[in-house]
């Protein structure tokens, strides 16, 4: 039986399929052009790069802290949630006062979807936090 008639096609040799878009991208630009626009777009000073990073460490450090303190027994850990959902909202701050380029990793969404998720889950925690003794 010859290729392609079991399937319902014409007889004859198989037929690579179309290229997918990713494989000549990008069209319109040369790569010398694409290489300069990826290095304009990335600023390799450390300086930036340290700033970028800053807000996700604050926000790591407050919640690693407020971890700590809840581990140190049950009377703790209302203020150590406290912590936890404080650093939450100081992300939601972050966020929504930073541009996405000094934001860092606490830009992974929309600015909007960002501030409202770290708002509530920051807001939720604090309720837990006050529910506590």
């Amino acid at each position: 039986m010859p290729q392609g008639t079991q399937q319902g096609l014409p007889p004859g040799p198989a037929v690579a399929p179309p290229p997918v878009h990713h494989q000549d991208f990008p069209r319109s630009r040369t790569a010398a052009a694409a290489q300069a626009a990826a290095q304009a777009a990335t600023p390799a000073t450390p300086a930036f790069q340290i700033v970028a990073w800053l807000p996700y460490v604050i926000v790591l450090a407050g919640t690693a802290a407020g971890l700590l303190v809840a581990s140190q027994g049950s009377q703790y850990t209302g203020r150590g949630a406290a912590g936890v959902g404080a650093a939450l909202l100081v992300a939601a701050l972050a966020r929504l006062a930073l541009p996405p380029r000094y934001a860092g990793l606490l830009a992974s969404r929309s600015k909007a979807q960002d501030v409202a998720g770290f708002a509530v889950f920051g807001a939720a925690v604090l309720a837990v936090a006050a529910s506590l003794p």
